[in-house]
């Protein structure tokens, strides 16, 4: 059969396929079988978004699956979202959370596709009700990346280098609003598109951009990381990355027993808890793409206390002693958050209690998060730690990382965003 990148790109909502268009027919649905993934006459149906990164994303599922799964048999089946039919209006003006999925989600609803992937950072927190998270692979660089002109490389390296009003082009209103904040001699333009027509409107020696902030995980995946001139985190450059960012979330039926199976294999752990504590967090909060809200976690590693006296639970920024990635002890309980929020609360099919206490690094995970308003000038932010021993205590944290973003002002910086929306069109930035 052929591969994913065999696939014509598609130019309308029709689903594009490496086999007879015959093949594309409504199929018995999985779940009405009891039957193993591994039976030779098991075809699994992979959909996707027709762009190139999405392909190549779905490249990288479709691997892990056959290496699991080497007698089964996977079509690959890409279509246009309504994110990719309009590339011209900024993303803050659409108020569809569902922008890059929803049509997927309905041939996945109507049992014409098995599987979804997607990029985890554009899949919305609240799903249709018959479907669910099913598997999230392990995360790629999550971070953002400062990337310059090319005929500006080597000239400036970093973004507090560039001169007083250039523009810098992102389509995010995360990145704008929190470069706002810790560069306000910048200017922001909204860039949309594909990664290469990006690249392309950035190198252009009559455009206005002198850089761009993109997704390192895109950049890797495509093969372009010479293009970044500098990795972006919250101690290098001020930016937190997106909810989920780096991650590849595979959407499934709730009902489909047989895709559970199916993904029980190629799974991440570690990805999984930590994008759901996100999850909850975005959740809680009712944010979406085109909120500014800001996250970045990491695993404790095991070596390196640096006070022993500061014990594990979910704790404030201030206590952890501007704590980066260092166990500070392992052996206390966490009983800091409460499951009174449990209504809603996401969990990936295979529902499983791994112990992850367990070579360099920890069962402990560092949360820094933040809301911050679109002219940079009002801020909420939080750095806290817990350990998790369960999905369920991933998505405990994320609600309690919430409540202490609200109670630091969250709550009315969102409000405010959401009251004057104009203000954005007025100011055509994104």
């Amino acid at each position: 059969m052929a591969g994913l990148q065999d696939a014509p790109l598609v130019t309308d909502n029709t689903i594009e396929t490496s086999v007879p268009a015959s093949h594309t027919a409504p199929h018995p649905s999985s779940s009405s079988s009891s039957s193993s993934p591994q039976d030779a006459t098991t075809t699994f149906h992979i959909g996707t978004r027709s762009s190139l990164l999405a392909r190549v994303q779905t490249d990288i599922v479709l691997s892990l699956l056959r290496a699991a799964w080497p007698k089964c048999h996977f079509e690959t089946h890409s279509m246009k979202t309504a994110g990719d039919n309009n590339q011209t209006t900024a993303l803050y003006k659409f108020n569809d959370k569902a922008l890059w999925t929803q049509e997927l989600e309905v041939l996945l609803q109507e049992k014409k596709l098995d599987l979804i992937v997607h990029s985890l950072k554009d899949m919305p927190t609240q799903l249709p009700i018959d479907l669910e998270l099913g598997c999230v692979t392990a995360r790629g660089d999550p971070r953002d990346a400062f990337v310059m002109k090319s005929s500006l490389v080597g000239k400036y390296k970093s973004l507090a280098e560039l001169p007083e009003g250039s523009v810098v082009g992102t389509s995010s209103l995360r990145r704008t609003a929190q470069l706002k904040r810790s560069h306000p001699h910048l200017r922001f333009a909204d860039v949309r598109g594909n990664m290469g027509t990006r690249l392309s409107k950035l190198d252009n020696p009559e455009s206005e951009y002198s850089a761009l902030i993109l997704a390192v995980a895109g950049l890797d995946r495509l093969g372009m990381s010479s293009r970044i001139t500098a990795y972006l985190s919250k101690a290098d450059g001020g930016m937190l990355y997106a909810v989920g960012q780096g991650a590849l979330g595979i959407e499934i039926r709730k009902d489909d027993a047989k895709v559970k199976e199916l993904l029980s294999k190629i799974g991440c752990e570690r990805t999984t808890r930590a994008v759901l504590a996100e999850r909850s967090l975005m959740r809680t909060l009712e944010g979406g793409c085109s909120v500014p809200i800001g996250v970045e976690t990491e695993w404790v590693m095991r070596k390196g206390i640096l006070d022993p006296e500061v014990g594990v639970g979910t704790k404030p920024a201030e206590e952890y002693h501007n704590l980066t990635g260092v166990a500070t002890s392992s052996t206390a309980d966490d009983s800091a958050t409460s499951s009174s929020h449990a209504n809603g609360k996401e969990a990936p099919a295979d529902n499983t209690n791994v112990d992850l206490n367990e070579g360099e690094l920890t069962d402990g995970l560092i949360m820094r998060a933040l809301v911050v308003s679109l002219d940079g000038s009002e801020i909420a932010e939080v750095e806290t730690r817990r350990r998790l021993t369960s999905r369920e205590e991933a998505d405990e944290f994320g609600w309690e990382v919430a409540r202490q973003l609200v109670a630091k002002g969250a709550d009315k910086i969102l409000e405010g965003i959401v009251l004057n929306r104009k203000i954005i069109g007025e100011q055509n930035e994104a």
